[in-house]
């Protein structure tokens, strides 16, 4: 009896494939029609992408390595822009340690008055979906609105944030042309736009099984300790995202610096993007702008790495199991 390979007969919808492999079937049309329509529809993605994020990235690599003023071709000069940065510019590593300062505190305290906020807000207390939205709504405001709002919170003498200081008996600082101010001004600005981290928390609260806080009830657990043993764990990978975008946002801090402050006095107030623009729009050292680019890209990956190489020891998943 003789045995016949199907790909070798005809109209058994398979194509012979290479020699040790199965043959590889036809994709039916019904398949192929459903592949086409698919990379139909993400095609207006795929080309923004290609052209609007992934190009200008493959462009700015190289110009980080030329110098170039926009009108005259670019002259390679190599490593020269980083050799100039990490070691012969001082302006950049004040600009570094600014924006290390501000990311530092203010990620941290942001996620700790979200957790606050939404902790309150998921209680059952009356027009409790009216704060909920009164909490969310300053996220929705546009950020330049925002920094002349603030503008004019941290006015020296009119604002109300000193006005409301002087009815204590303290006399409040020339918030942004006070160096030592500048700072924690910008970090106090950056709690106005808490809401969007702390929907997303009261969406883990309301997602966290009431059984859980049913038995800690039975076991006599306090409203607190059902907060650290219940609600935080759960909480975890919720918290873990609000970390990593804060850490991405708080290094691209941009409009904040460049309208309220211009990154003074004396650079006090200077962070990476902003340098980064003066650098390549203002002065026409795009080349220089670019390789502060890449280094800022490169300090934000390693934050990044770093929190998801300890997640590990505090995030909890529900479907994980831990010995």
């Amino acid at each position: 009896m003789t045995v016949v390979d199907a790909a070798a007969v005809p109209g058994r919808g398979t194509v012979p494939g290479p020699a040790g492999r199965p043959p590889r079937a036809k994709m039916p049309p019904h398949r192929r029609k459903e592949a086409l329509l698919f990379y139909l529809f993400i095609s207006p993605w795929v080309i923004g992408f290609l052209a609007f994020l992934l190009g200008p990235m493959i462009f700015s690599i190289y110009l980080s390595f030329t110098e170039w003023d926009s009108f005259t071709p670019p002259r390679w000069v190599g490593l020269e822009n980083y050799i100039t940065l990490l070691t012969d510019d001082p302006i950049f590593w004040k600009v570094m340690g600014n924006t290390a300062y501000y990311a530092i505190i203010s990620v941290p305290l942001g996620m700790a008055v979200s957790l606050f906020i939404a902790n309150l807000l998921n209680k059952k207390v009356r027009f409790r979906k009216l704060f909920r939205t009164l909490v969310y709504l300053p996220h929705l405001i546009p950020i330049v609105a925002v920094a002349l709002i603030f503008q004019m919170v941290f006015a020296p003498g009119a604002g109300p944030l000193n006005q409301a200081l002087s009815l204590v008996g303290i006399t409040g600082p020339n918030w942004l042309m006070d160096s030592a101010w500048v700072k924690p001004a910008l970090i106090l600005m950056s709690l106005w736009q808490a809401g969007g981290g702390t929907i997303l928390l009261l969406a883990g609260m309301n997602g966290i099984p009431k059984e859980l806080y049913e038995a800690a009830e039975i076991d006599g657990a306090s409203s607190m300790r059902q907060f650290w043993s219940v609600t935080f764990p759960q909480l975890t990978p919720v918290i873990f995202f609000n970390l990593i975008m804060g850490i991405i946002g708080s290094f691209q801090v941009f409009a904040q610096v460049f309208i309220l402050t211009g990154g003074g006095p004396d650079n006090a107030s200077q962070m990476a993007v902003p340098m980064l623009f003066d650098e390549a729009f203002r002065f026409y050292h795009m080349g220089y702008g670019s390789a502060i680019a890449w280094i800022l890209f490169v300090v934000i990956m390693a934050f990044t790495a770093l929190a998801f190489a300890t997640s590990g020891r505090w995030v909890f998943y529900e479907s994980e199991v831990r010995s």
